[in-house]
């Protein structure tokens, strides 16, 4: 009888044995498999802001490095500084072009015996140039300093301005109807960027033809960042007036009221332009000027007359429905009522279907020649 409890604790010990051995071993497992989780989690939750970062864009508040270029080589890139090499001249100076030690062709913006004022605009392109990365941005390449002269360093465009292109000696023969349309869907996507993956979002504030850059394929890129500013920066509601006539949103140039719309209102001025093959301002006689807004908006919305003012070089290329839709995202954009005005990318998936694949719009040419 003895023999027989004897036996029966001994497998009672060996089943409780076997539980808590089996216990333990599941908890281990389940400890394992919560490590796992956590690790996993965290490096989901890693992967996921780094995606979502590089689909909204960039934090502005982070410091980046940028070249500094000293004068002798600067000088030696642009043989001197030599006439033949100037291919712009800006309000606070020249624009040459220059071929750096590795090859690289570059625009280098020379500023001599600058104003304060001059300094600042400086100052503020080179550290917002430095942060912003976008196909439609010109690229800052680099820098450069001296006690009277001052160096901004660009990728270079080799196509010149747009306000070269519509209103100079070639007066717009090179852009044809979709390539002008490419040119303005480029330059909403460059201003989308700025308006809503810019964080802060940035106001570019002198948005016009003569800033915007075009390349060896007629790729714009917006340029000129020095009067550009952060929403919600500080004193952001006391900025001086500034931009430039034709361009500036009535209720800036009036109340001095700067928000992302007011660049809409300049983009608009820009589609016009692509659209008439006029300048923003145009002299009527020594005292007296017309702005093409107000001369244009009477006809745009005239179908029997819309056709009749079309710049003359892209006249009857174009499907009149296209037509139609442009001038419409034209006339919402320069409304004089900011609120009326579409968002920038309400602009960009307007203008989408109106380019050709190839040139980066979803327009098929087979479907709308038929």
């Amino acid at each position: 009888m003895g023999i027989g409890k004897e036996h029966k604790l001994d497998a009672h010990k060996k089943l409780l044995i076997g539980l808590i051995i089996s216990f333990s071993s599941l908890g281990l497992i389940i400890l394992c498999c919560l490590c796992f989780w956590f690790y996993r989690s965290k490096k989901s939750l890693k992967t996921t802001k780094n995606s979502e970062e590089a689909e909204n864009g960039i934090s502005l508040s982070k410091k980046s490095f940028v070249k500094s270029f000293n004068y002798k080589t600067l000088e030696k890139a642009t043989s001197g500084f030599k006439d033949s090499n100037l291919i712009g001249e800006g309000g606070f100076g020249c624009v040459y072009k220059a071929c750096l030690d590795n090859h690289t062709l570059a625009a280098v913006k020379k500023m001599e015996n600058v104003s304060q004022e001059a300094k600042r605009e400086f100052q503020n392109e080179v550290d917002l140039l430095s942060k912003i990365h976008h196909p439609n941005i010109i690229s800052l390449l680099g820098y450069g300093s001296e006690i009277n002269s001052s160096f901004i360093i660009y990728e270079l465009m080799q196509n010149g301005s747009l306000d070269e292109q519509l209103h100079g000696p070639s007066r717009g023969s090179a852009l044809t109807w979709h390539m002008r349309m490419k040119i303005a869907l480029d330059t909403a996507r460059g201003v989308e960027y700025l308006h809503e993956r810019c964080r802060p979002p940035v106001i570019h504030r002198d948005l016009k033809s003569s800033n915007i850059l075009l390349g060896s394929s007629f790729n714009a890129k917006i340029s000129d960042f020095g009067l550009a500013v952060m929403v919600g920066s500080h004193g952001m509601n006391n900025i001086k007036l500034s931009g430039t006539l034709g361009y500036v949103a009535p209720e800036y140039l009036l109340d001095g009221k700067l928000t992302d719309k007011s660049d809409v209102y300049a983009f608009g001025v820009v589609l016009l332009e692509l659209l008439l093959g006029r300048r923003p301002v145009e002299k009527l006689s020594s005292v007296q000027c017309q702005s093409l807004v107000t001369w244009a908006m009477p006809q745009l919305t005239d179908r029997s007359k819309l056709p009749k003012i079309v710049d003359p070089v892209i006249k009857d290329t174009m499907d009149h429905k296209h037509l139609y839709q442009v001038a419409a995202v034209a006339v919402l954009c320069v409304q004089p009522e900011p609120s009326y005005r579409p968002l920038i990318t309400d602009v960009l998936h307007s203008l989408v279907p109106l380019v050709p694949v190839e040139l980066g719009g979803t327009l098929r040419l087979t479907q709308s020649s038929s």
